[in-house]
């Protein structure tokens, strides 16, 4: 059966309604593309071209990590246990290899265009992704531009709402709501942080102390109401849990945290750090995995996914005493602290693998923008140590990007009964 005739069939099946229909019809296309492709590639091996096997992204079930249970039975880890340690004074005379946080992404976003080509033919559709941007932070609006650019890409349609910095929390959430009732939206996200806001009593105050002029009777109010946080929390559980594609809906987070349990979304750079760890062929069972910050953006979910992985996972922050011990005995470490060069060659074990979470932007005259990014690592220095480490720019940040990518194709696939 062709392409055309898929279309045609799915067409048909869409006009009658017929979901189950038309999730057979997505599979059938989907099959095909992947029969062409392994095609392709036969074809090139043939004519003597080196070619190069294009990477999916990881199944939610490998992401998740295998399910077993803590019988502390010692007969399925013996052999690791025996296994002798990289030697810290060893010196392994070359540069660590470099994780292609690049490559990897365009790998998967190639796919879920793909993917995304064929749900178009199956039922008419495309998934949608909504933003929500406050303020004019210059690295948010940054990350923002990124998300839009991977969605044009790979044919997600994207909309943003954009909110000026002094908006109320109530205007956030009715952002948030009118894309809960779109239809046309599959996924939302909130960028973090929000910014401090003052409270609406505030705001009316000073419109009315500027127009009387009495700018001292305004200070001293502020003084006394100062400013409050936007409310993270409720924004967040605000977003409808079907749409929550970067997976800080309590729900999603405490699914992560119950190893029986599963998440509809997984924390989208706790993801690309998962995902990274698999590609490059990393083990994780029974590793001793340090993570280098706690937040609920990164730290938080990272290390609760590498426990469904079966790791060992110390979580380092702020007070905790000695990073530097803790790190050093580490076989895979994984900092998101975003301090620039923090985690220096010195902390880390011989032959560690590092993944570094941190988009730090340091001042340098040199470049176009008065700016460079750099990482938690200390490249440098750490590249003469590990085994392997992610660059930055051009690592766990890609990825990141097309995990969300994929969490919202999900999304859409859920609501359009589309299912692999």
């Amino acid at each position: 059966m062709g392409g055309a005739a898929v279309a045609m069939l799915a067409a048909a099946a869409t006009r009658h309604n017929r979901a189950p229909l038309a999730s057979l019809l997505y599979r059938v296309s989907c099959g095909l593309h992947d029969a062409s492709a392994a095609a392709a590639a036969g074809e090139e091996d043939k004519s003597g071209t080196p070619s190069r096997r294009r990477r999916r992204r990881s199944s939610s079930s490998l992401l998740l990590g295998p399910d077993f249970l803590d019988t502390w039975d010692p007969s399925p880890r013996a052999a690791s246990r025996t296994q002798p340690l990289p030697d810290a004074g060893a010196d392994y005379g070359c540069n660590a290899t470099i994780i292609d946080g690049k490559s990897i992404a365009e790998d998967i976003r190639l796919h879920i265009a793909e993917e995304v080509r064929q749900m178009k033919s199956a039922v008419g559709h495309v998934p949608g992704l909504a933003v929500v941007l406050v303020g004019d932070r210059r690295d948010s609006e940054s990350y923002v531009r990124y998300k839009t650019k991977g969605c044009e890409e790979v044919g997600i349609k994207s909309l943003l709402a954009k909110l000026p910095g002094n908006c109320t929390e109530d205007e956030v959430m009715d952002s948030v709501s009118r894309f809960n009732e779109d239809p046309s939206v599959h996924g939302i996200l909130v960028q973090l942080p929000l910014p401090q806001v003052m409270c609406s009593t505030v705001c009316h105050f000073q419109k009315a102390c500027i127009e009387h002029n009495t700018l001292l009777i305004f200070i001293l109010f502020v003084l006394i109401c100062m400013k409050q946080h936007m409310d993270e929390e409720r924004i967040l559980s605000a977003i409808s849990l079907e749409k929550d594609v970067d997976g800080f809906h309590p729900l999603n987070v405490g699914n992560l945290a119950l190893r029986s349990r599963k998440p509809l979304f997984l924390p989208c750079a706790a993801k690309a750090c998962i995902e990274l760890l698999l590609q490059s062929g990393i083990e994780l069972m029974g590793k001793h995995v340090t993570v280098i910050g706690r937040s609920k953006v990164v730290g938080l979910p990272t290390s609760l996914l590498l426990q469904r992985h079966h790791a060992t996972v110390s979580v380092i922050h702020a007070f905790t005493t000695d990073p530097e011990a803790i790190t050093r005995e580490s076989d895979i470490v994984i900092s998101a602290a975003g301090v620039a060069n923090l985690v220096r060659g010195s902390w880390l074990k011989q032959g560690a693998v590092v993944i570094d979470v941190g988009t730090n932007p340091i001042e340098d005259p040199t470049s176009d923008y008065g700016y460079r990014l750099t990482g938690d690592v200390c490249f440098e220095e750490a590249v003469k140590v590990a085994s392997a480490i992610t660059p930055v720019p051009g690592g766990v940040g890609p990825v990141t990007i097309a995990m969300l990518l994929g969490n919202t194709l999900d999304s859409a696939k859920q609501v359009y009964g589309l299912h692999d």
